[in-house]
């Protein structure tokens, strides 16, 4: 219910905390905090944290202002921002963070060639194609920002030329029921590309969503379309959502049902515009952040309904630690909600076993998600809590001097146990934020 009623909640800010203008967004965010939730203050949990939320510049229903506002909602005591192939976001981000007294860690998420190594030809953590894998580049100190995004740049051009090739596909999909798409005027406005966000296969099924709201009735003549004319099978759960008419995420829903069914029937493999995995671990090494591997793991329900049931890492798992080992990943993230109690045992005994730093955040890009973890809860999984907090502490001490990271050889020296680093980084990410330092 608490979902629910927050989730709905933002919908009352949803004009003031869109807006295209950043600072408008920072200044309307700063006026809805002081004058209805300032008194008597926020109630945060500890053991709730989320290092991984996608915001606008690349796809969610959430500015990076709005995210904010959620953590602040939802009671966040960290929240980080991970955007795809680019970090445009994070300078808001920080800010509102400051706004909303949440301390925040900047993030960056892409996918990336594992051509030439023992995972080349599996499905990685990568539903559309093999060989390619998601990474994370966590805990960006604010001097790497412009690094990062200088990098990505180019990729996003590259993507661009292939997401045009995929809406031509897809409308020869659509000819049957009379649907057709603009990439320049029914993609690119519901983007931030102009203020250097990515866009994304979400973008070109939430223009699609769009374009079917304003062809078709919402309800019975749009599940009618999707199941009798598009032969898309509809869960349950979405199919509840598609009959109400009065759905205030309608758009969202449809576009999770899209994604489910249609990618796979338009998509065209990612080639240019993913990087070597190595390239992107020695801009991550050399901008002083943390690069991890994402686990995902074999998916049998998705949590929001936009993913089918497929194969992932888990029948090769100890092959996968082994060999992002080798090409010198040093920390692993994953989400404790998208998996079960076993494989989340397994992938913290495998992390223990091979030395990665364990990272973690629920990937936030739909109004129907939480933005907390309840499992979170959980005593056994406090080590995420100390982990997003030595990330603050590894932010904090990377901008005080060029070596101070978490990872740098003078850290490491000083602190060769992984452990006791993550402790000492903690404290630090904490007293930075009560100015005890």
């Amino acid at each position: 219910m608490r979902t629910i009623e927050l989730n709905k909640k933002i919908i009352d800010y949803e004009i003031l905390l869109n807006d295209r203008n950043p600072q408008k967004r920072l200044k309307n965010l700063e006026s809805i905090i002081e004058k209805e939730y300032k008194n008597p203050g926020r109630k945060s949990l500890d053991y709730f944290i989320n290092n991984h939320i996608h915001t606008t510049f690349s796809f969610s229903y959430y500015t990076p202002a709005m995210s904010i506002l959620m953590s602040y909602l939802y009671g966040l005591k960290v929240a980080g921002i991970m955007d795809h192939d680019t970090v445009s976001g994070v300078t808001e981000f920080k800010a509102a963070g400051k706004i909303g007294g949440i301390p925040v860690t900047k993030g960056v998420e892409c996918r990336v060639d594992f051509s030439g190594t023992r995972l080349t030809g599996k499905y990685i953590n990568n539903p559309d194609q093999k060989s390619v894998a998601y990474v994370a580049i966590h805990g960006i100190p604010d001097s790497s920002i412009d690094r990062i995004e200088a990098f990505f740049q180019k990729y996003r051009k590259e993507r661009n030329k292939r997401n045009i090739l995929m809406v031509k596909r897809l409308n020869k999909i659509l000819e049957p029921v009379s649907l057709i798409i603009d990439y320049y005027n029914d993609v690119v406005p519901v983007s931030f590309a102009e203020c250097g966000g990515t866009i994304t296969e979400r973008h070109i099924l939430f223009a699609l969503a769009k374009k079917i709201t304003q062809v078709f009735s919402k309800g019975a003549e749009i599940t009618a379309l999707l199941q009798d004319r598009m032969d898309i099978k509809i869960p349950r759960k979405n199919l509840e959502y598609l009959e109400d008419e009065k759905n205030a995420f309608y758009a969202y829903d449809l576009l999770n049902v899209l994604k489910s069914s249609l990618i796979e029937k338009f998509y065209i493999n990612a080639g240019p515009e993913c990087p070597d995995v190595r390239e992107v671990l020695r801009l991550a090494s050399d901008s002083g952040a943390i690069c991890a591997y994402p686990y995902l793991g074999d998916v049998a329900e998705s949590v929001t309904g936009d993913k089918r049931a497929q194969r992932f890492e888990d029948s090769y798992l100890e092959l996968l630690c082994d060999e992002i080992k080798n090409l010198g990943f040093r920390a692993v993230t994953y989400m404790p909600a998208r998996n079960s109690s076993t494989q989340i045992k397994r992938i913290r005994d495998l992390c223990e076993r091979y030395g990665f730093f364990q990272i973690s955040g629920e990937d936030i890009n739909s109004p129907r998600q939480s933005f907390i973890c309840e499992v979170m809860k959980d005593p056994k999984l406090y080590n995420l809590v100390d982990s997003a907090w030595a990330l603050i502490g590894h932010e904090y001490l990377s901008e005080k001097e060029p070596d101070g990271g978490f990872l740098s050889t003078k850290t490491i020296k000083k602190y060769p146990d992984l452990y006791e680093r993550i402790r000492a980084f903690r404290e630090t990410g904490k007293r930075s934020i009560k100015g005890s330092i």
